[in-house]
């Protein structure tokens, strides 16, 4: 048997971005409005759309031609930047309206989703491609770009989220080519609307964006405690949340004082809400974010354990557990916590199946490991959490299946092409394929005749 040195990976609890709040029931919100579930949706919903393919990194590069911009083919889609603006609506395959906020996401190529703005109480949203929110970490968008292995070296790749204020202001046509909007709610599959060929001076209405129930799911993307909240509770969330909201207004980032002012004041409106109502479970979730951005994590756990104790339903704050048993390499609460998450929704959150491979690959339990990623890539058909790729192959090295973990490595390659850390991968696939070639050279030769 040859066994490869590989060192165990683990997960980072600052895995994606997360946009604060829910709203209050009924509560408007139309772009760049907050939610506190929508983008988690891997997390979050994992919809299917048509028309991306994996692997790809660029999205003006027209299969079959050549890379030269300056041929007849690829003058057809200018380079000159220009806002788009997009508006719709989105509806449930029963012809209701969603009861949360919902988050519209855009995917190119298949690469990882970002999240470009948020339905109000009616369902409807009105977005401009690339305008930044005010984002958090969010353990349930993990990304392969925000993973460290146990040294702390960085192991991601293809981007990441933008800070507050920041974002990109402008597309080309061919900024457009292979992208797609969704919309994205755990427990739902959305439909897809290709944006191919849309120009900046076309009708904004993309029409109704569909999304389909996955199945019976235990756990809940909003807390129900939620619609109990006294008026004043309400107005002190309410408060909070706009205060976060501003964190994303303006075209230049903000400064790092005016953050920590902001969050700090949104912090005080949200212990507010807390204290009038102990019951209310998305304030005590996005005060636990606001704990983690400042870097308290015993208060962001003291936090999260209330909204809990609150509504033991709500998913977001186990997978925020789960990101803070991984930076405490408390493999054992990371591996419970993240296997609560899927007993309450196996379907909406591909990170919880990160986080438990990742965890029970370090408590060197192989085949829970290589079970949690293989099902993990199974829910993620839209490939948010390329990293299973990567957690999956050096499972399958650990069991000595050189053929599989080969097939995994080179899959995440192809997923993050500009991976941070690309080299490193591969020089682990150098390291199976060798194995692989000497396992096969230690067989024994047949006898000749």
């Amino acid at each position: 048997m040859i066994t490869l040195s590989f060192r165990l990976l683990s997960t980072s609890v600052f895995v994606g971005a997360m946009v604060f709040g829910q709203g209050a029931p009924g509560g408007g919100g139309g772009a760049g409005a907050p939610a506190g579930g929508g983008g988690g949706s891997t997390g979050p919903s994992n919809p299917g759309g048509a028309g991306s393919r994996p692997g790809g990194n660029n999205p003006g590069q027209i299969p079959g031609l050549g890379r030269n911009p300056g041929t007849d083919q690829m003058q057809r889609f200018p380079d000159r930047q220009m806002p788009i603006f997009l508006s719709g609506k989105v509806m449930l395959d029963d012809g209701s309206v969603p009861d949360t906020q919902v988050t519209i996401e855009r995917v190119c190529n298949g690469n990882t989703p970002r999240a470009e703005g948020y339905t109000n109480s009616r369902g409807h949203f009105s977005i401009r491609l690339g305008d930044s929110m005010a984002t958090m970490p969010d353990a349930s968008m993990a990304s392969s770009n925000d993973l460290s292995d146990v040294n702390g070296g960085r192991l991601g790749g293809g981007g990441g989220n933008p800070g507050f204020g920041s974002g990109q202001r402008g597309f080309s046509e061919r900024d457009l080519m292979g992208c797609e909007i969704r919309a994205s709610l755990p427990g739902f599959r959305s439909q897809a609307i290709p944006l191919a060929g849309r120009r900046a001076l076309d009708n904004p209405d993309l029409g109704t964006i569909i999304l389909k129930r996955l199945g019976h799911v235990e756990g809940t993307v909003t807390s129900m405690t939620t619609l109990e909240a006294p008026k004043d509770a309400k107005k002190a969330y309410e408060h909070g949340t706009n205060t976060l909201k501003k964190l994303s207004s303006g075209d230049k980032p903000k400064k790092p004082e005016e953050v920590s002012a902001k969050l700090d004041e949104a912090k005080k409106d949200l212990e507010k809400a807390v204290e009038i109502y102990p019951r209310y479970a998305i304030a005590w979730q996005d005060l636990g974010m606001i704990h983690e951005k400042q870097g308290n994590d015993v208060e962001a756990r003291k936090a999260y354990e209330s909204a809990l104790k609150a509504d033991a339903k709500f998913v977001k704050p186990y997978m925020q557990l789960a990101g803070l048993a991984n930076k405490t390499k408390n493999w054992q609460e990371m591996e419970d916590t993240s296997q609560r998450v899927l007993k309450l929704d196996p379907f909406s959150y591909p990170a919880a199946y990160l986080f438990n491979a990742v965890a029970n690959l370090n408590l060197n339990k192989l085949d829970a490991a290589e079970k949690s990623a293989r099902e993990g890539i199974k829910q993620d058909e839209s490939h948010r959490i390329p990293k299973l790729e990567h957690v999956l192959g050096i499972v399958l090295a650990q069991k000595n299946d050189f053929t599989g973990a080969s097939e995994h490595l080179k899959s995440y390659l192809r997923l993050v092409p500009t991976a941070a850390d690309g080299d490193m991968v591969r020089n682990q696939l150098t390291q199976v394929e060798k194995a692989s070639t000497e396992a096969l050279a230690a067989q024994p030769q047949p006898a000749k005749p």
